[in-house]
């Protein structure tokens, strides 16, 4: 843990001091999760917020040292998750216009930095971080916490009140959906290099 439980303890008793260095000492963990499960830096801080408001008035629920850090994590997850959810009913009606930005924007920068080094590591990023917004919100938040934050599977128990077993089944399904996504876009991408020079698009006169 980042504080002692005593310091956790004074805040249960209301002391606003004590809560103050509880947040501190945590705030850029859980911003650094937050950025990594929306997707989103200009939202990351009214996250947080909302996050440190849930931990402020449920703390006195919080019975064991040993639990803190996962059940707030839990927190971390669940105010991401009403983020994704009420941003998807936002977005649902601009989805079209978007899709077609992102895929110029894709292909102007597949064009132009192809051949640099740092324009590998970002398409491996976007080809990672295109992945997991494929999937559903539950799957990418899981995997988020898993594979990104490194969180190990008794951590992931505390956070999603589930046993072992269940967690590895649904890491299992949610990595082979990740898969079949990928496997889609490589077919994809394989088309279009066998597609033949020149067709479907305009072509400059010599």
């Amino acid at each position: 843990m980042l504080v002692e439980f005593e310091l956790i303890q004074r805040a249960q008793q209301g002391d606003a001091g004590a809560f103050n260095q509880v947040v501190t000492a945590y705030r850029r963990r859980i911003l650094g999760t937050i950025s990594r499960l929306i997707g989103r830096p200009e939202d990351v801080e009214d996250v947080a917020q909302e996050v440190f408001m849930r931990l402020f008035f449920s703390l006195e629920q919080l019975r064991t040292a040993e639990v803190f850090e996962p059940w707030l994590y839990r927190l971390t997850v669940n105010a991401s998750y009403d983020y994704l959810r009420k941003s998807r009913r936002r977005m649902e009606s601009r989805m079209a216009d978007l899709s077609e930005q992102q895929v110029m924007i894709a292909d102007a920068v597949a064009g132009t930095r192809a051949q640099s080094d740092e324009g590998e590591r970002r398409r491996v990023t976007d080809t990672v971080n295109g992945l997991l917004s494929s999937v559903s919100e539950e799957d990418r938040l899981l995997l988020t916490l898993k594979e990104v934050e490194g969180l190990s599977l008794k951590e992931l128990e505390k956070v999603y009140n589930v046993n072992e077993n269940a967690l590895k089944v649904r890491l299992f399904r949610a990595r082979q959906r990740v898969l079949k996504k990928f496997g889609q876009q490589e077919e994809e991408a394989a088309s279009r290099k066998t597609r033949p020079a020149g067709s479907g698009g305009a072509s400059g006169g010599e």
